[in-house]
């Protein structure tokens, strides 16, 4: 049974996840697997790239926060998925040994005109590393179930 459901989101919600570490094996393993560039890769050649080093992919730091918010929040949650993402900046690279830490704020909380089951929470999650950096940040709508279907938002 769900611990949270639409009419527990206000403007005011914020959670802050983490830390998690991130290896230097799990980023070439990602990157070997989804997202095959050099800077992903190899150590040598990711010196060459305009990261300056071994980075994670973007994709992946996506992956990591996807699993630290659904542990933390979303599989308590009586989300319905969600219809896409508004946006995502990846702002500094991650590095082997950086421990990440997901901050999420609500920035918007609306029922669904069509359908009285369910709203929509827009949440902006923000991943910092180890050094205090804002490395990414990711806008996205998440559908929720109303506890009372139909009732007043």
């Amino acid at each position: 049974m769900p611990k949270y459901y639409l009419e527990d989101f206000s403007t005011d919600w914020t959670a802050e996840y983490g830390p998690r570490r991130v290896t230097r094996e799990e980023i070439i393993s990602f990157a070997a697997q989804f997202d095959p560039q050099p800077m992903h890769l190899d150590e040598e050649a990711a010196r060459h790239t305009m990261l300056g080093g071994l980075g994670a992919s973007g994709w992946h730091t996506c992956c990591i926060m996807m699993k630290m918010i659904a542990d933390g929040l979303l599989l308590d949650t009586a989300s319905m998925g969600a219809p896409g993402i508004d946006e995502v900046k990846w702002l500094k690279p991650i590095r082997p040994g950086d421990s990440l830490t997901v901050r999420g704020s609500v920035t918007a909380v609306r029922a669904s005109q069509s359908k009285p089951d369910r709203g929509f929470v827009t949440f902006l999650w923000e991943v910092f590393n180890d050094r205090g950096e804002k490395a990414m940040t990711l806008l996205c709508p998440q559908m929720v179930q109303r506890r009372r279907p139909g009732a007043a938002a």
